[in-house]
């Protein structure tokens, strides 16, 4: 059958709004998805439910199609996305409303069953992670747009492969190698060189979405239209495959993907073809986020400016200390960004960062603000904060679960209002460890010199509830020999004093000449806890690339 070409307009709701219209527009498509959740999101769509119960959904997505839903229709581009977050059939009804409004003649079909929150007492929003058969059900039925709730991200690819080239469940391989392509999507332009580690190999400054060509044996060439921005190279496939994933099996509920066997090759300019990839059953379970409010939190940051900057920071701990007796959860950080002789007073200044939780809204918001405020007068010389300290602010935590396959009542429902159940995976198997497999000759002895990781590796981090992943690749064999000995668990822990004392999970991955590390806990309860100065791990990759070692001058 024809290749499927599949391509991506979201990688988070919020991202570019002119997307849609971009990738209509700039080449040929059969399929355009869009991701719009995060763990995040889910929390934010739970708290406008609260205010609206109609709500629930990525509203941008609507905006976006009163632009674009009759080119689409023009064109014969069929839409899947799963911009119905929480309240899938009210987007679905949404946009058959803008649909006759705009005198579009489309046929409107949606995804549902993934909202657990009745069966989760105290959560704001429990949602199972579906796979992509729902969706295929839509499409094999002529829907011209498909909306869902949470599936997982490669699912907006799996389910449009699966009702093209007709794949059955069992399928595996072809299935995994979808997963592949969805995943490499599914953040947009982090696939065509945005947030990439080398991205002065290329032009970034508007990087083009990128597209998948799907064959019928699941095989892909990862690409984008001609003209745009960025560029699409094994490097920046590499980094997007490493992204948020953790050992070689790469669970969902559709299949498991052995990323050990994905093989990537240049296949051209701007196109990488992904093939060799092994599928396996799927886990018997299936993976539940539950997002819930987790209390209140407050901040305030002290500039502390010159000499003594120690002793700033001592006194006015001290001099807070009273007030915050009571408070449930208290975080002093001193960031030490001034300079000895600075020509600035910026850059004369450090950052004393107090971050404060509580279940109690009183004692987040006015046991810091009153506190901090009174001292303006009576603390260290040039005392002054960042902002004046507000009221305590919501914030939420995030929790993995998992529940049977067959608890959840997976439907699709049709254009013509027909509900269609979804059988679960039957062949299922459960999830292990795939063992280390073993490292490459290393290199022969020689000279080395003290110099970052990132000149000889990339990296890409993320954030995973608590824990968070950071990938590393080498960019040659050579260096791949040298990097697989030198960068183990322990020595990351030195790098990143942070996961000192965490669990560290090394999983090498030799096709890919990559290490994944998974941090345990090092993002507390999750994003939106806020635990940290980088509360996703969006850096915490580029903070190890910065780090030096001791490398063979060959290598540089």
């Amino acid at each position: 059958m024809s290749v499927l070409r599949v391509g991506n307009a979201s990688g988070f709701y919020g991202d570019r709004f002119d997307a849609v219209r971009e990738m209509l527009t700039g080449g040929p498509l059969d399929v355009l998805t869009g991701d719009y959740l995060a763990e995040l999101t889910m929390l934010i769509l739970g708290r406008d439910r609260l205010k609206n119960p109609d709500a629930g959904y990525a509203r941008t997505f609507l905006r976006q199609l009163e632009e674009c839903l009759g080119l689409a229709h023009e064109r014969g581009v069929r839409i899947v996305a799963n911009a119905g977050g929480l309240n899938p059939a009210g987007l679905a009804d949404a946009v058959r409303a803008l649909a006759d409004r705009l005198g579009i003649p489309v046929r409107v079909a949606h995804v549902e069953g993934d909202d657990l929150t009745a069966a989760h007492p105290g959560t704001l929003a429990a949602h199972a992670y579906l796979g992509g058969f729902g969706i295929a059900e839509c499409l094999r039925a002529g829907a011209d747009v498909v909306v869902t709730g949470r599936v997982t991200d490669a699912a907006l690819v799996t389910g449009p492969a699966a009702a093209h080239f007709g794949w059955q469940p069992t399928e595996h391989d072809r299935l995994a190698g979808a997963v592949v392509a969805g995943h490499v999507l599914e953040c947009g332009a982090q696939a065509t060189g945005g947030n990439y580690a080398f991205f002065r190999d290329g032009d970034v400054r508007r990087p083009g979405f990128p597209l998948a060509e799907v064959h019928a044996d699941g095989s892909c060439v990862i690409t984008k239209h001609d003209g745009t921005g960025g560029f699409v190279d094994v490097g920046t496939v590499t980094a997007q495959l490493l992204y948020e994933t953790g050992g070689a099996r790469y669970a969902g509920p559709d299949v498991t993907a052995r990323l050990d066997t994905v093989r990537l090759t240049q296949d051209g300019p701007d196109r990488v073809r992904i093939d060799g990839v092994r599928g396996e059953a799927p886990p018997p379970t299936l993976k539940v986020g539950l997002n819930r409010l987790g209390g209140f939190r407050n901040e305030v940051a002290f500039a502390l400016t010159g000499l003594d900057v120690e002793a700033k920071a001592a006194l006015v701990r001290a001099q807070m200390e009273p007030a915050l007796g009571e408070v449930a959860d208290v975080r002093w950080d001193l960031v030490r960004t001034d300079r000895p002789d600075a020509p600035t007073e910026e850059t004369a200044s450090a950052l004393l960062r107090l971050v404060v939780r509580d279940p109690d809204p009183e004692k987040a918001g006015r046991a810091l603000s009153g506190a901090a405020v009174e001292l303006a007068l009576s603390s260290y010389p040039g005392f002054h904060v960042l902002a004046p300290p507000g009221k305590g602010a919501p914030y939420g935590v995030f929790e993995a679960a998992h529940v049977p396959q067959d608890a959840v009542d997976h439907v699709a429902v049709l254009p013509d209002g027909r509900r269609v159940p979804v059988a679960p995976a039957k062949d299922t198997a459960v999830l292990e460890a795939v063992p280390e497999p073993p490292p490459p000759p290393p290199l022969p002895p020689g000279r080395t010199r003290r110099a970052p990781l990132g000149l000889v590796a990339g990296a890409r981090s993320g954030d995973k509830g608590g824990d968070a992943n950071v990938g590393v690749w080498a960019r040659t064999d050579e260096a791949w020999r040298w990097l697989a000995h030198e960068l183990t668990a322990d020595r990351l822990r030195e790098l990143i004093p942070e996961a000192r004392d965490l669990p560290v999970t090394r999983h090498a991955l030799p096709g890919l000449r990559a290490l994944n590390f998974v941090v345990e806990g090092i993002l507390g309860e999750g994003v939106a806890a806020q635990a940290r100065f980088d509360p996703q791990a969006k850096a915490l990759g580029e903070w190890l690339r910065a780090r030096h070692l001791d490398i063979p001058e060959v290598l540089l």
